[in-house]
């Protein structure tokens, strides 16, 4: 079992375990993965980034990984899979010898 099952396994025994399931359909994933996210944000604001606390950032991304994982699972999206299609389509939009070393976006380069 590769550590990515295992993660999406126990996320959703977790869940499965509160029956929270009910609670966790896309749209209140969607939402719930934002609102983490903006909370992650939040851990930035106003600091200089070197020093930002680093258990707030830890407990922040892990909570946008699990509502990831469960979103995932929900469609039965198979996650290493989603990122490996998306990296292929950036790799077309910003090839090495065009995007290297840039910030611009893909229609700019």
């Amino acid at each position: 079992m590769s550590d990515l099952e295992e993660l999406r396994k126990a996320i959703v025994q977790f869940t499965q375990e509160r029956d929270w399931d009910q609670f966790h359909n896309g749209k209140d994933l969607a939402l719930a993965l934002s609102i983490e996210a903006a909370e992650l944000n939040e851990a930035f604001l106003w600091k200089d980034a070197s020093k930002v606390n680093v258990e707030k950032v830890k407990e922040e991304l892990a909570d946008i990984f699990n509502y990831a994982i469960l979103l995932a699972d929900k469609y039965n999206l198979d996650i290493k899979q989603i990122v490996l299609d998306k990296l292929q389509k950036n790799a077309e939009k910003y090839p090495v010898d065009k995007a290297y070393g840039s910030a611009k976006k893909y229609n700019e380069l």
